[in-house]
């Protein structure tokens, strides 16, 4: 049996929701040491957008005792992400909530 993968689905107007890994390495300053893992996700970030997909793009690195700490803030990864892609990412504070759901519902395909 094979096995499926992103293009063997129809995108074209849907929202996607692509769960990533980008805990990189970062410098005391929020660079990003190591971007590979940002690089990685490029090719799958563009077929999507390209194919008219609204891409919502979910990571997380660290709560330490369930708290949210300024320095575990995808926000300097979001920036090299956009970066790379060549156009904006915005970052949001939540995963769910009236914010999540308003920038959601304002997403153009590309």
């Amino acid at each position: 049996m094979a096995k499926s993968t992103v293009q063997d689905i129809e995108v074209a107007g849907k929202r996607v929701l692509l769960r990533v890994d980008f805990n990189v390495e970062q410098n005391k300053d929020g660079s990003i040491r190591d971007d590979g893992r940002l690089r990685a996700s490029l090719a799958t970030i563009n077929y999507l957008a390209e194919r008219g997909a609204r891409v919502i793009i979910c990571s997380h690195l660290d709560r330490p005792n369930g708290k949210v700490v300024p320095e575990y803030s995808l926000k300097p990864i979001a920036r090299r992400l956009a970066e790379l892609l060549g156009k904006p990412v915005a970052s949001l504070n939540d995963c769910i909530g009236p914010e999540v759901e308003k920038a959601v519902a304002g997403m153009k395909s590309r």
